[in-house]
């Protein structure tokens, strides 16, 4: 079954130009990363650097706008970034991105070149529907310190992905919990890539398609689906 998601009116509210992009994946082939998916972020990485033309990651339009709504919920987007902007400092950076899985490569490519939040969830490990919320406090995050698993707590008011068991990403799209991230072993997956104003629908759907195409080009055969933007 197609995980839904769902944004609440109290999060509409914070951020009336949100929109997003659902990307659903079956028969998926994942996998150690490889050359297929280190390609792609090294392709990602020289466009980043195109696009930017010298600029900080923080000073594009997009990042901005993101930057903007953490501060409205109360976060430090300084200290906590969208996962865009984390991402596009690392390509820069000397040690360049980090290569996680084929599958986990490839949507941190897309995120880089088109400087897109994007997170890719295990369909399998979902527990009902996803939605888009702000946190009571109380919402259990199943993360990793210290090399443990341990369950930590987001802000009160703090926007947050979450299912029927607890928070899937804090911050909005700052940091993702490890119950339902992608493995290698993942064969069912969700892809979500979010939007704010300055960036067009357009656009939003031009980082979808080349995300679907990636992903067809790393798992022939999968059965793919892009939902309509939201």
């Amino acid at each position: 079954m197609t995980p839904t998601f769902t944004v609440s009116d109290d999060v509409r509210t914070l951020a009336p130009g949100f929109a997003h992009l659902v990307i659903e994946a079956h028969g998926l082939v994942n996998g150690p990363s490889d050359d297929a998916s280190a390609a792609l972020l090294d392709d990602a990485a020289r466009r980043l650097a195109e696009r930017l033309g010298g600029r900080a990651p923080h000073e594009d339009p997009h990042v901005a706008a993101w930057r903007e709504v953490y501060t409205a919920f109360g976060a430090k987007p300084s200290r906590t970034r969208n996962s865009a902007e984390a991402l596009a400092k690392r390509a820069l950076a000397d040690g360049g991105l980090p290569r996680i899985n084929r599958l986990v490569d490839a949507y941190n490519a897309v995120s880089v070149a088109h400087l897109i939040p994007v997170g890719g969830e295990d369909a399998d490990r979902i527990k009902g529907a996803m939605r888009l919320v702000r946190a009571t406090g109380q919402e259990p995050f199943l993360t990793a310190a210290g090399g443990e698993e341990v369950t930590d707590h987001p802000e009160p008011g703090e926007v947050v992905w979450c299912d029927d068991e607890g928070v899937t990403c804090r911050r909005w799209n700052w940091r993702q919990g490890v119950r339902t991230r992608l493995t290698e072993e993942s064969v069912n997956a969700v892809f979500l890539l979010e939007r704010l104003a300055p960036m067009t629908i357009g656009e939003l759907r031009a980082a979808g398609t080349e995300l679907a195409e990636s992903l067809e080009k790393l798992s022939p055969g999968a059965r793919i689906t892009v939902h309509t933007p939201n």
